[in-house]
């Protein structure tokens, strides 16, 4: 029996899960014994990135558009979103035969407004934030006379949500923990409803990162600013849901706020450990584990890896980064005599300490460098921070006098 104590019950999200029955992924719940090396906790992740577009929405956006009146579907749709509430709402819609106008802001992720036309709908570019192209949306509502696909305030959409905690705890009820990203809610209230109807004693953890801790600030009083750039764009939310705040307060045990760092590197886990695609928000769980390992180490945690939709360019960019963090990649400014060979020299050197020279820079014309001598800036890849510190000590015993320097080219103060 459905108590039905917030917004959304579990019936709601067991009605949601039939309609949903041939309309989307069931998406593998797997371990991940790779990321419970990594962090200290038995993982087993949910992959929600199989999902056609990429990514949970999916769920919430059909259970919406499927329950539409004839005059609303007619009206057509319109929905405000960062990338894959787009995408969903423009799939479904075209699945259904409903108009679709999706207004994103300017800086979403080109692969998301490239996925969302091909689904054939109306995209407009508006703002730099959700709050921005929210105002357009008001606009066009008033105008034209079309229904709002809300990407997380609504019964609707939180109740697909909640659809994946059915199938996890389906597939592997024997857990402790289930991490979840929140930016506006949804996602987390739906998920919190299902988990305490059917399993009350597994801890639900919401995720944010700390640029856009807006669920913390309600939660706990804080005023920690909001706003800026950051790769988990998807749970840049300025302000929680009215419906998922209520839903939060009443579930959810406890909250992470992650700095940018830990997503990044738990972008690069799910790359290189898991072989995954993860965008920034769908690895914010992750993240949290990442961030704060003492609070679950030994925990069974479940993960979900919410969305995929990443730019090539952007992950290649995360996983160099995360090298240089772990000092997999380095530089070193070396000064010397300008002499024929000095260059080959030195790569010979390089080779005989195991190093993989990627990147070298030549230098007559520094105002430090004698004028008969040469500095070379040297990029290279080692395997692991050890070796760098090795190949620091060496190149200083061979008179080579190194010095760090940064991706930027600029000097550190220490090796």
């Amino acid at each position: 029996m459905d108590t039905k104590r917030h917004p959304v019950g579990i019936d709601d999200i067991r009605a949601a899960a039939a309609m949903l029955k041939g309309r989307i992924v069931r998406t593998p719940f797997l371990p991940a014994p790779r990321l419970s090396t990594l962090t200290g906790a038995e993982c087993h992740v949910k992959f929600e990135n199989m999902q056609v577009t990429g990514a949970f929405k999916e769920r919430g956006a059909y259970v919406k558009l499927a329950r539409l009146g004839e005059k609303a579907r007619e009206a057509g749709v319109i929905a405000m979103s960062a990338g894959n509430h787009a995408q969903a709402v423009a799939c479904h819609a075209q699945a259904l035969g409903i108009p679709a106008t999706i207004v994103m802001p300017v800086g979403t992720p080109h692969v998301k407004v490239e996925n969302t036309a091909r689904f054939g709908a109306r995209v407009i570019l508006h703002g730099h934030t959700l709050a921005e192209a929210q105002a357009r949306v008001e606009q066009l509502i008033a105008e034209e006379g079309l229904v709002l696909v809300h990407p997380f305030d609504d019964a609707d959409v939180i109740s697909g949500q909640g659809t994946i905690a059915l199938e996890m705890l389906e597939d592997n009820p024997d857990l402790d923990m289930i991490v979840i990203p929140m930016g506006g809610g949804g996602l987390i209230a739906g998920n919190a409803v299902a988990i305490h109807a059917l399993r009350p004693d597994i801890k639900v953890i919401g995720v944010e990162v700390e640029s856009y801790a807006s669920f913390h600030n309600a939660l706990t009083g804080e005023d920690l600013p909001i706003g800026g750039q950051t790769l988990a764009e998807g749970i840049a939310v300025k302000y929680p849901g009215e419906l998922p705040l209520k839903i939060v307060r009443d579930l959810v045990s406890d909250h992470v706020v992650v700095p940018e760092s830990a997503i990044e590197q738990a972008v690069d886990a799910f790359a290189t450990h898991q072989r995954s695609m993860a965008e920034g928000a769908g690895a914010a769980g992750l993240a949290a584990l990442l961030h704060k390992p003492e609070m679950f180490r030994g925990k069974r945690v479940g993960l979900i890896l919410c969305g995929g939709n990443i730019d090539a360019r952007i992950l290649a960019s995360i996983m160099v980064r995360e090298l240089e963090r772990r000092e997999r990649i380095i530089s070193f400014r070396l000064n010397g005599d300008d002499r024929p060979g000095f260059l080959g020299q030195v790569a010979t050197r390089l080779g005989e300490l195991g190093a993989n020279i990627l990147e070298v820079t030549h230098r007559r014309t520094f105002l430090s460098v004698p004028a008969k001598g040469v500095s070379l800036d040297v990029t290279l890849e080692a395997r692991d921070a050890a070796h760098a510190a090795e190949i620091f000590t060496r190149l200083d015993a061979f008179g080579y006098s190194p010095r760090r320097i940064d991706a930027n080219g600029v000097l550190l103060t220490h090796g």
